[in-house]
């Protein structure tokens, strides 16, 4: 099978990459710097010679955007906004244009899409859209417009012999360094990963091998179509995440950080609050139904793992 990721050097393009790879596919990596043998030259904007590696593939798989690991800055949101629909839009023209399309496209999105609330999960049948919600901070509507906007980039795009998913997905936890997982741990590590703002927002998450699986799972299913989020089943309250996350770690002490302290922090590290304010309670609803079967569906059992995984090395 013919695998071809755009924008796949990322931290989640690795892992499918090494995923993909290790099972004997094919994989042609998009990057704007190419650096090793199956990486080739792309802008994220422009049709170029790279199109020619989309006819004649099986499945197309756009991670392509810039990271939300920054400041939300009005530049930085129209940044993420831009990146992202251009490229699922070209993405969109190489499929088009094809001789041979691909049979699946499948497009990142992302779970930020819903709403921030604490009393249900939201799933892809009844789940709450986000924008709207009373008391959050105003730009927190834009990262639900920018989802929107990329999922619709995709859905308009004129690919009728190839099928499409978009991948709500939740924050992708493995041991590589520079990812989320690798971050949260250096906190509690430090003794610095208690609760923020008091811990009631929820985590929702997905172990790496998971999320290779599910991908997996998608590619095999010519059912499934639209929108399928990529989450375990279990997220929960952030103060039961941290604890769980320093347990793995064998730390005893995380202490607490006010909302103040969190946007302090936050500033310190080039990042938002957003990311660790913002409750996602997101459930897998069409993953589930459709048989999928979660290999770390609790996080304390997915934390252990991890943590062993980043020990080894």
């Amino acid at each position: 099978m013919k695998v071809v990721i755009p924008g796949g050097t990322g931290q989640v393009g690795t892992i499918l990459d090494r995923a993909l790879t290790a099972e004997g596919h094919d994989v042609v990596l998009l990057t704007r710097s190419p650096k090793g043998e199956g990486q080739l030259h792309w802008d994220g904007s422009t049709l170029g010679d790279w199109a020619k590696q989309i006819s004649g593939s099986d499945v197309v798989i756009n991670l392509a955007g810039r990271s939300v690991s920054c400041r939300y800055t009005a530049e930085n949101l129209e940044a993420m906004m831009c990146s992202r629909v251009a490229s699922a839009r070209i993405v969109g023209e190489a499929i088009a244009q094809a001789a041979r399309p691909p049979k699946v496209w499948m497009q990142m999105s992302t779970a930020t899409i819903y709403a921030h609330r604490f009393d249900a999960a939201n799933d892809e049948y009844g789940g709450l859209i986000g924008g709207s919600e009373h008391g959050v901070p105003g730009y927190w509507a834009y990262s639900v417009k920018i989802a929107q906007n990329w999922e619709a980039a995709q859905e308009q795009a004129a690919t009728p012999h190839t099928r499409k998913v978009a991948l709500r997905s939740a924050m992708v936890m493995s041991p590589d360094r520079g990812g989320v997982f690798d971050v949260l741990s250096w906190l509690a590590r430090l003794g610095l990963g208690g609760s923020v703002a008091g811990g009631r927002q929820y985590v929702s998450w997905i172990h790496d091998q998971d999320f290779a699986r599910a991908i997996r799972f998608l590619i095999e299913r010519d059912d499934l179509t639209g929108a399928v989020n990529l989450a375990a089943p279990g997220p929960l309250p952030h103060r039961e995440f941290m604890r769980e996350l320093r347990s793995a770690w064998r730390m005893p002490v995380g202490l607490p950080a006010t909302r103040w302290m969190a946007e302090v922090g936050a500033f310190a590290i080039r990042s938002d609050t957003e990311l660790l304010l913002k409750s996602r309670r997101v459930a897998p609803g069409r993953l589930s139904d459709a048989g999928f079967t979660f290999g770390y569906p609790q996080w304390q059992a997915a934390a252990v793992d991890l943590a062993s995984r980043r020990r080894r090395g």
